[in-house]
């Protein structure tokens, strides 16, 4: 069960007990659910007891314990737990399962993955000045709108600027609107298009628009073009690039990305061949004994299965420099979980489950860092 899943679970058990006249308050129309800090209970957690009991005239306490009746006989829910004033943990069941479903998600919808129909009932209009960082910012807020459903529209206050189409940067009416739009108002760059382009080029110049928050301002000097792990547009383009050399270099291997390691962990003293051949599987170890990869894919995997909530985020508080951040966390993990696992072989080494179980993780980040730099308008080439 992956976050997504979480939530509409939550929401449906909501909306069960609003149908059942156990709770008497309106339906939301999502429910947010967050990972659980550091030292509290379960995988994760949503206050949505605590937002419906003033409308249900309840105490919070009460609303918990009717939601929590509804979620905990779902699929794919271990164990819901209710904390402090009301909040509802979540121990998701077979945590394997939900790591393969987050993989398979990834595997079908490409990169696509992480857009959705959350805004589908919204039609935006964006304003912005005739200043480049602020028509970059509208033009990755637009594809960030959109991934979520939205149908949006964007004006300039004049004419735009003829460089701006090299930047990919698309407006669709001018002049002054005759009601207030949604104003997006960066810190300008303090330079125009033509000259950001001769000095940087698109990819650069779109990075180092979008990766500062808004309100701060945009570093835009040559340290965009180091080829290095200082430059984090590098690391993020070259960690894409690693991950499509894993897939080409395991062809040359004779073998694909597979995921039944990642459902079924391997009993102790069985070997990865054993197992998915049938052998012994009547007894299996605990979660994280045996599997492909030790803990350093638990940050990639989260990150994995966090990317549609961030990309959901960004897009409802117009910050594109969410998904940019998400990037270069999502890299950093890759290149962790690389170096201790890694995806192919070495020297006389056979390719195995276990580096099938590897390469599925690593496509899958590949697949997650060049999706994010789409919706930046950013390339991820596959060579660097």
């Amino acid at each position: 069960m992956t976050p997504a899943d979480l939530s509409r679970t939550v929401l449906h058990a909501v909306r069960r007990a609003v149908d059942e006249d156990a709770l008497r308050a309106p339906v939301p129309a999502r429910v947010r659910v967050e990972r659980t800090r550091p030292g509290g209970s379960g995988d994760y957690a949503c206050a949505v007891a605590l937002q419906l009991a003033g409308p249900a005239a309840l105490p919070a306490l009460e609303v918990a314990a009717i939601l929590r009746e509804r979620v905990a006989a779902e699929p794919g829910v271990g164990r819901v737990e209710i904390t402090g004033p009301g909040f509802l943990s979540f121990t998701l069941d077979a945590p394997a399962a939900g790591d393969r479903a987050v993989l398979d998600a990834v595997r079908e919808q490409g990169l696509a993955y992480g857009h959705g129909g959350a805004l589908r009932e919204e039609i935006l209009q964006f304003h912005h000045a005739r200043e480049v960082r602020a028509a970059v910012t509208a033009h990755a807020v637009r594809r960030l709108v959109v991934a979520q459903g939205a149908r949006v529209r964007v004006s300039c206050e004049e004419a735009s600027d003829p460089d701006w189409a090299r930047l990919g940067v698309t407006v669709d009416a001018h002049g002054t609107p005759p009601v207030p739009l949604t104003g997006i108002r960066p810190v300008p760059a303090g330079a125009t298009a033509g000259e950001l382009l001769e000095r940087l080029g698109p990819d650069a110049v779109r990075w180092g628009l979008l990766r500062p928050a808004g309100h701060d301002r945009a570093a835009l000097g040559p340290e965009l073009l180091v080829q290095g792990e200082a430059n984090p547009l590098f690391r993020v383009r070259y960690a894409h690039a690693r991950a499509r050399a894993l897939t080409r270099g395991a062809a040359l291997l004779g073998f694909t990305a597979g995921h039944t390691p990642y459902a079924e962990p391997v009993p102790d003293g069985e070997s990865h061949a054993q197992h998915t051949s049938g052998a012994g599987r009547a007894q299996h170890a605990p979660y994280g004994e045996g599997l492909p990869y030790d803990g350093a894919a638990r940050p990639l995997l989260d990150l994995i299965a966090d990317h549609p909530g961030v990309l959901l985020a960004a897009a409802r508080h117009r910050a594109p420099d969410r998904v940019a951040r998400q990037l270069e966390a999502v890299a950093h993990a890759f290149f962790d979980f690389h170096d201790s696992c890694p995806p192919l072989p070495a020297g006389d080494e056979k390719p195995s489950a276990a580096h099938r179980a590897r390469l599925a993780l690593a496509e899958a980040a590949g697949t997650v860092l060049a999706g994010g730099l789409s919706l930046l308008g950013i390339r991820a080439p596959e060579h660097l």
